[in-house]
């Protein structure tokens, strides 16, 4: 649209508003006129009544002629005083004709400069179109996994895990292993979830490549949604074209895998189709089991997600603040990988809230047992030690922080 048509249509409006809410000033107003005028009209009804008075026999000839005397009077009297109200100043009518050009004017100027100052008159029109078209450019132009991931390692940002030596000389082994047997799809799916225990996302994700190729056509669902969360776990929760491509073939396969599509949501949201995102996860959340871990992880966002989408609550009401113990043993059933990603963001959240904000007991003592089943057992007993000195004299919190303490394995 060109800015004077814009403009005009603009115009068009806001005068055909002011137009319906100024018109009984544009008409005028009609005066009341004065109390003596009211009081004259008053009189001439009361010498009408007097004759008709007299005309049934209620008044005599004296008693009418007497009141018609006193009520002409004071006829004479008000129209008098009506005479001289009339003559000074100015009609109420005479008035508003003149005032409401000038405050519909003044609207106007005021309308125009508060736009001018605050809006942006030459923004062009952005269709649903474009800016479908706008994002699919964008998404095309998204950094691939191996960028991604070498970004993730340059700022350590990737996820550390505790690993036995014990556990990393096995791994090292079986890494030599594989080499020497490349075509072993039992070796190098056993290597894929080795390097994930440990952290390795990068690696597992390589290893697992190598696992749907050596499978080929006899690759599941689950395979592909395997290799798309490695993925996303090496790219630090980033969902690249890599890992979008393997979703796709994941839910190709197998429509009703729940894993990848919570992925696939995540891909949504972070493309900017929140909409989208809502309604996928919406589903996971009706369709359940309560305790699986993605729906701890979607409870943790679908709230902020329904914001951006502008959209009713979550259909399973509000989100817990933290993951409850149910939720981080329920991650134990999936592979390492999975239990890391999901249940380490809600703890982290749950982590950060009780330092910024604070927390009843429950909240406390739910961290310390995420961390002690995440064998996490220093940050656990520093959040132990944190929770007793900010929850001093609460014999109640005391017994629930012991009772989490001998749950995580660090009670004294």
């Amino acid at each position: 649209m060109t800015d004077w048509l814009f403009w005009v249509i603009a115009a068009a409006v806001a005068l055909g508003s002011l137009g319906l809410v100024f018109a009984p000033l544009l008409r005028g107003a009609v005066p009341a006129g004065s109390r003596a005028a009211y009081d004259a009209r008053v009189f001439r009804d009361q010498l009408r009544e007097i004759e008709a008075d007299r005309a049934r026999g209620v008044l005599s000839d004296a008693e009418a002629e007497a009141t018609r005397i006193e009520v002409s009077r004071r006829l004479i009297a008000a129209a008098d005083a009506a005479d001289g109200d009339g003559a000074a100043g100015r009609s109420p009518a005479s008035f508003t004709r003149r005032g409401a050009p000038l405050a519909v004017a003044a609207l106007l100027v005021a309308a125009v400069g508060l736009y001018a100052a605050l809006g942006t008159p030459g923004l062009p029109d952005d269709p649903l179109k474009t800016r479908l078209a706008r994002e699919a450019e964008a998404r095309a132009k998204r950094p691939k996994q191996a960028e991604v991931e070498a970004m993730v390692a340059a700022r350590g940002l990737a996820p550390t895990v505790t690993a036995r030596d014990g556990d990393v000389a096995l791994v090292e082994r079986l890494e030599q292993v594989v080499a020497a047997r490349p075509d072993d799809l039992d070796g190098q799916r056993l290597l894929a979830r080795s390097l994930a225990a440990l952290g390795r996302w990068p690696e597992a994700r390589v290893a697992e490549e190598k696992v749907v190729a050596l499978l080929g056509e006899r690759a599941a669902g689950q395979d592909y949604v395997d290799l798309a969360e490695l993925s996303v776990l090496a790219a630090g929760g980033y969902v690249s074209p890599e890992a979008e491509a393997a979703l796709g073939q994941a839910l190709t396969l197998d429509p009703a895998n729940p894993v990848g599509r919570y992925y696939s949501g995540l891909a949504l949201l972070q493309s900017g189709r929140a909409d989208l995102a809502y309604r996928l996860w919406s589903a996971l959340l009706v369709e359940g089991p309560a305790d699986a871990p993605w729906i701890a992880a979607i409870r943790a966002e679908i709230g902020e997600v329904a914001r951006m989408a502008g959209m009713p609550p979550a259909p399973d009401g509000a989100a817990p603040p933290g993951p409850a113990p149910a939720d981080v043993e329920a991650a134990e059933s999936l592979s390492p990988e999975a239990r890391q990603g999901m249940v380490e963001g809600m703890v982290a959240r749950l982590s950060d809230r009780l330092a910024s904000e604070g927390g009843p007991p429950q909240d406390w003592a739910r961290l310390i047992r995420a961390l002690g089943v995440l064998g996490r057992r220093q940050e656990a007993e520093a959040i132990l030690a944190e929770a007793r000195v900010k929850l001093a004299g609460d014999p109640v919190a005391r017994s629930m922080l012991d009772e989490a303490a001998a749950e995580a394995g660090i009670a004294e």
